[in-house]
């Protein structure tokens, strides 16, 4: 091959504009913009109603029945992504009300609350495209803290919650019956908390490595 030959071939490959890869549509940009503005502005409600509760009463303990209603409308308004927050949330916390003055309850409650605050202003200046530097450090920062102190609270309100349980029976299909069938609600949140173990330690890997992904990157979305 020639030498224009070649120098033709390279103007023509270098003319070939690099893809670029294509973001949401306007429509659905809109709608997860909303989306996580109604998220945050909730779980603010929630940190605020936790903030006056506290400030009325003196004491942390019994904050929960402050913020129960809302915690569980959120909570679960977010099904998909996290559930089993919702699972602690309705068939724990709320199912054996022993434990919502327990204290473990107000840790894993703070810990999702400032969480979700960050996580759903992360994604909605993501979606804008400007993304303060200080909600990204937050991001990527906080839950050196607040993961493991949301994940000692949930198992600590499991835990409180085991007594009522196997005293009451609670959710649990004894034999025999018509349906030839038995369930242990007692042994299945055991094996919840044990299963916290692979979960949450995955959860913990998950991030150190995107923050250093990031760093490489400069990825902010």
């Amino acid at each position: 091959m020639s030498a224009a030959a070649q120098g033709t071939s390279k103007a023509a490959h270098g003319d070939v504009a690099p893809k670029k890869k294509k973001g949401p549509g306007a429509l659905a940009t809109a709608y997860l913009v909303i989306y996580n503005v109604v998220m945050t502005a909730g779980w603010l409600v929630i940190a605020v109603g936790l903030v006056r509760a506290y400030v009325a009463r003196g004491s942390y303990h019994g904050l929960y029945y402050s913020i129960e209603k809302p915690l569980k409308f959120f909570q679960t308004g977010a099904l998909l992504e996290v559930l089993s927050r919702v699972f602690l949330t309705w068939a724990v916390t709320h199912s054996v009300r022993e434990v919502q003055s327990e204290d473990s309850v107000l840790l894993f409650v703070t810990a999702w609350t400032v969480t979700e605050i960050i996580r759903y202003s992360f994604y909605t200046f993501s979606l804008l495209n400007h993304l303060p530097y200080l909600i990204k450090w937050a991001r990527y920062t906080f839950f050196i803290l607040l993961y493991p102190m949301g994940v000692t609270g949930e198992l600590l309100t499991i835990y409180a919650a085991l007594p009522y349980v196997q005293k009451t029976g609670l959710y649990s299909v004894t034999l025999p019956n018509k349906y030839n069938f038995s369930f242990d609600y007692y042994t299945f949140l055991i094996l919840i908390m044990i299963s916290y173990i692979p979960r949450k330690s995955i959860g913990r890997l998950h991030f150190p490595l995107q923050k250093s992904a990031i760093r490489k990157t400069g990825y902010t979305g």
